[in-house]
């Protein structure tokens, strides 16, 4: 997550609730991070831009569009979170799921899902969202560039079309296009 104080980010980070696993270091001269774990144990970093200011790019294909944290713990982790970034975390009443929408200012930017849909065996984590052109597609290359499907693509009405992959160094991430 970009900040604008990685230090103070990390030690916020540590009066509410989190872990700082690795307290802020410089990374060569394109900015400072620290490693960190929320209350219900997802782990994430905190970025402090300099010659390089992170993510840039959203809203187009083959580029980063939501993230989802699984946790055991919503209310706890959604907290955690809205004390540290100022994020709103809405439920929507015409979703009878439960779903949690993560709003930082005025956009929608995640998730969390209700803990009773996650995997009791996965630790929490934040799962990230690639939005592509072609989900089918991208999932079918990936496999050939020796991805592992865990999540074939699947439609959701009203959603869009998703897919879960780990790339062959294991890291999981979705593939994302929109119905909309």
């Amino acid at each position: 997550m970009t900040v604008t104080n990685a230090d103070q980010a990390a030690t916020k980070a540590a009066q509410a609730g989190g872990t700082v696993l690795a307290p802020a270091f410089d990374v060569m001269d394109v900015g400072r991070m620290a490693v960190v774990q929320d209350p219900t144990g997802a782990n994430f970093c905190l970025w402090q831009a300099k010659n390089s200011p992170g993510m840039a790019v959203r809203g187009e294909d083959n580029a980063f569009c939501w993230a989802d944290l699984s946790s055991p713990d919503p209310a706890r982790a959604g907290k955690f979170y809205a004390d540290l970034f100022g994020w709103k975390i809405v439920s929507d009443e015409k979703d009878p799921s439960g779903y949690l929408h993560i709003k930082n200012g005025e956009d929608f930017i995640g998730g969390i899902p209700p803990a009773t849909h996650r995997n009791p065996n996965a630790p929490p984590h934040w799962l990230i969202y690639i939005q592509v052109a072609d989900v089918e597609a991208a999932a079918a290359k990936a496999g050939q560039l020796g991805a592992k499907i865990f999540m074939p693509p699947r439609k959701m009405e009203n959603v869009g079309t998703m897919a879960i992959l780990a790339d062959p160094q294991g890291a999981v991430f979705a593939l994302f296009k929109s119905a909309r």
